[in-house]
C-alpha cells in the first residue's frame, strides 16, 4: 500500500512529505492507522545529527490509532482495537524482565536500534529503497508497521492525542517520579526543565505527595504553566537559582532533583541542588558523546546519588492503561500539556515552535 510519511533524509535537513510503499505486516507484526503522534525533543535530535540514524528513516516514536490488520501468529490485538504505541516493547523473559526491568527488555533493542524490523528487512521503501524507522516505531505517517509487543491496547473512549502522549512522554515524566526516584510524600523537589518531559515529572511528584516542588525553565511562560501540574514554586534558570533553592529548603537543598532536558552544564547544575544524601535523577538525553562533569570526591563526601532514568522506568502493558485510568480519573491533567495541534504537512513548523519554546507539547494529528 501507499501512505503518506514524514522523512528525513539527511541530517540537518527539513522533513520531507512524501509518497512511500508500505509492505502488509509479516509474523508478529500489526498494522495501525495513525491518529496522532507527539512533537518530541528526541526525533529533533535526530533530525540535527546528534542521535545518529541511518536515513532516509521516519520518525516519531509517541503516537496512538487504531489497528488496521494483523500478521500471523499476532494473538492479542485483532482489526478495531485502539492501541498507544510503546518504543520499549517487553519481552517478559530476558534478564532485565525477570528482574523487575522490563523497561530495559533487551529481547527488541538491537533490532529497534538498527531502524529495522526483527528479520532485519525493512517494511517501507521510497524510490527503491529501504525506509528505516525510529524506535521500531515510525509514527509520523498515516501508517505504522509495528511488532504487537509495541501496541498497548486501550479504552476507545480515549482521545487519541492523549493516548499518544502517554506513551512516552506522560510515561517517562511520571514514571520517573513514581518508580526511578520513588518519591515519597513530604518530599522537597527540583525539576531542571519545565517541557513536556519536566511537566509530567511535576505532576508525578504531586502524585507522590511531595511538599516543595520547585519548577526551574528558561522559559517563564513554561515555569508558569509547571504551576498548574503541581509546582509550588518556579524559578528562573539563572545564576541565582541555586541560592534561591537553598532558600526554599533551610539552606540544605532538595531531597530529590531532575534534570529533564538533556544538557550537561544544567546536570551538573542540578548535583548542586540536592543535600547530601539526596538523589538526582537523569531524564533528559543528552547528545550522543557529552560528558557531564560530576565531581567525584564531592558525591564521596556528601553521600549524593545520581541515578539513570530510561523509559521512566515503567512496565508499559501495565502502566500507561493505570496513567490513562488517572487521566480518566481527573488525577492527570493532560489535556493541559498540548499547546498545539498540526497535520503531517506542518511537522516542520511544528519543530519550529518546539524549538522557540513555544510548546509544551505539540500533536500531529492524522
Amino acid at each position: 500500500m501507499q501512505m503518506q510519511a514524514a522523512i528525513l533524509t539527511e541530517p540537518n535537513t527539513p522533513f520531507r512529505i512524501e509518497t512511500v510503499t508500505l509492505d502488509p505486516p509479516k509474523a508478529g507484526e500489526v498494522l495501525v492507522k495513525m491518529a496522532a503522534s507527539g512533537v518530541c525533543r528526541s526525533d529533533w535530535r535526530v533530525a540535527i545529527g546528534t542521535a545518529p540514524k541511518p536515513m532516509p528513516i521516519v520518525t516519531g516514536h509517541e503516537g496512538a490509532g487504531v489497528v488496521e490488520a494483523i500478521g500471523p501468529s499476532v494473538t492479542k490485538l485483532r482489526a478495531g482495537d485502539h492501541v498507544t504505541l510503546t518504543w520499549a516493547p517487553i519481552c517478559g523473559d530476558c534478564f532485565y524482565c525477570q528482574r523487575g526491568k522490563p523497561n530495559l527488555c533487551a529481547a527488541f533493542r538491537p533490532a529497534i536500534a538498527s531502524g529495522l524490523m526483527d528479520d532485519g528487512t525493512a517494511r517501507i521503501h521510497w524510490r527503491g529503497e529501504p525506509v528505516y524507522i525510529l524506535a521500531g516505531l515510525g509514527s509520523f505517517a498515516e501508517y505504522a508497521l509495528v511488532r504487537e509487543a509495541s501496541c498497548v491496547p486501550i479504552g476507545r473512549d480515549l482521545p487519541f492525542d492523549i493516548a499518544a502522549l502517554v506513551g512516552c512522554a506522560v510515561a517517562t515524566g511520571v514514571g520517573a517520579a513514581m518508580y526511578t526516584a520513588g518519591l515519597r510524600a513530604g518530599e522537597s523537589v527540583a525539576v531542571f526543565g519545565a517541557g513536556g518531559i519536566g511537566l509530567n515529572i511535576i505532576h508525578g511528584a504531586q502524585l507522590c505527595g511531595a511538599q516543595t516542588i520547585i519548577a526551574i525553565d528558561a522559559s517563564a511562560a513554561k515555569a508558569a504553566l509547571a504551576k498548574q501540574f503541581g509546582a509550588t514554586h518556579s524559578l528562573p534558570s539563572d545564576e541565582r537559582t541555586l541560592a534561591r533553592i537553598q532558600a526554599l529548603t533551610d539552606g540544605r537543598g532538595v531531597d530529590r532533583a531532575f534534570e529533564a532536558v538533556g544538557i550537561p552544564a544544567l546536570q551538573e547544575r542540578a548535583l548542586e541542588a540536592i543535600r547530601p544524601g539526596g538523589t538526582l535523577t537523569l531524564v533528559g538525553t543528552a547528545p550522543d558523546g557529552s560528558a557531564s562533569n560530576l565531581p567525584g570526591a564531592v558525591i564521596t563526601r556528601t553521600e549524593k546519588v545520581i541515578r539513570g532514568c530510561s523509559y521512566g522506568s515503567v512496565n508499559p502493558q501495565r502502566d500507561i492503561p493505570l496513567l490513562l485510568d488517572l487521566y480518566a480519573a481527573g488525577r492527570l491533567k493532560l489535556d493541559r500539556l498540548i499547546t498545539r495541534r498540526y497535520r503531517l504537512g506542518d511537522i516542520n513548523q511544528a519543530y519550529a515552535d518546539l524549538l522557540s519554546g513555544e510548546l509544551a507539547r505539540g500533536i500531529i494529528v492524522l
